[in-house]
């Protein structure tokens, strides 16, 4: 074909390009905002989260490919706890972050953060989370505790809530013991190097401080009036949520897959966890896993506000609805 053919095909598609640019701009020329893969408005995301069982679902759903279908391409960040980690969800550096819900209504109720909980990530089971003295230790009752130090994560999170719930079964307060901050992974260093007396510590941790160092169970953390306690949950920025619905909606959708076949199938919460943490298959075979949740149960959040409001954690009575999105449910 000559040149002179060529040239009216040309003009024609150089035009089919201009009104199709010109269609996907409307009010006025006004760009609308852009969609990924799947429709959704951000199809990158950055989770961060604790290398805890309770996070196996993100990485099932990373590798069977649940987050992917829904048009998604998530990947995490490990951190030292949620209240630590809050301020880089408001800034943007996180779209999203797996949290436990005490440091969440803190942030919530005084106003550092606007949040919204769009997925629980664990409630608290037998075996899960338990309170460890080191071995031949003098502590042999909760009693004993009075004076002495107690390891958790992060202070103002629901590790020193629970033991402050705990502590009071044995007729104590807060003010009877002194909470030292040490990330999960060291716990059992400070435990049997004298650091701490006591230690909370979650499953695969305190079974591999049994196995190692002799360390002993003092006692479940979490019993009584916090049986079935609901940890943890997977948080966004009111903003965000607002912004991004179908996003938010996916990454909804590909975290219940992955938590159905966490609940139908530990074996496979026990294989993503060999990837994200540094446990081995035989400490993983050991742990008693349980507690995943495909829902947010309003009801049970609400059990946090009020035991913090019991232990002065909240100056009034706080109503969770505000951080559940419109559906009620994830």
């Amino acid at each position: 074909m000559s040149g002179a053919g060529r040239r009216p095909r040309m003009r024609i598609l150089a035009l089919t390009l201009v009104v199709a640019l010109t269609a996907a701009c409307g009010n006025g020329g006004d760009p609308q905002p852009a969609t990924g893969a799947g429709g959704v408005e951000k199809a990158d995301l950055t989770i961060g989260m604790l290398p805890l069982p309770e996070v196996a679902p993100i990485q099932i759903a990373i590798d069977k490919g649940y987050f992917a279908a829904e048009g998604l391409k998530v990947k995490y960040e490990l951190i030292q706890g949620g209240a630590a980690a809050i301020p880089d969800l408001v800034s943007g550096k996180l779209d999203l972050l797996h949290s436990n819900y005490v440091s969440a209504l803190l942030a919530a109720s005084t106003g550092a953060a606007k949040l919204k909980v769009v997925g629980e990530a664990y409630v608290a089971k037998n075996g899960n989370f338990v309170l460890m003295t080191k071995k031949d230790s003098p502590i042999k009752t909760l009693a004993d505790l009075k004076g002495k130090k107690v390891g958790v994560n992060t202070s103002g999170n629901v590790a020193t809530l629970a033991v402050s719930a705990l502590v009071k079964t044995a007729g104590l307060t807060t003010s009877d013991i002194t909470f030292v901050e040490r990330p999960f992974p060291q716990m059992a260093g400070a435990l049997d190097g004298g650091i701490v007396d006591a230690a909370v510590m979650p499953e695969p941790f305190w079974q591999t401080a049994a196995g190692q160092s002799g360390a002993a169970t003092l006692s479940e953390l979490f019993t009584a009036n916090t049986l079935d306690f609901p940890m943890a949950g997977y948080l966004t920025t009111d903003e965000f949520a607002r912004a991004n619905p179908k996003t938010v909606a996916a990454f909804q959708r590909g975290l219940r897959k992955a938590v159905d076949l966490a609940i139908s199938t530990p074996a496979e919460a026990k294989a993503a966890m060999l990837k994200y943490t540094k446990i081995d298959q035989a400490t993983a075979d050991q742990m008693k896993l349980g507690g995943y949740s495909p829902t947010i149960d309003k009801a049970r959040l609400q059990r946090v506000a009020d035991l913090m409001v019991e232990f002065g954690y909240l100056k009034s009575a706080f109503d969770v609805a505000p951080l559940l999105l419109p559906a009620g449910t994830s």
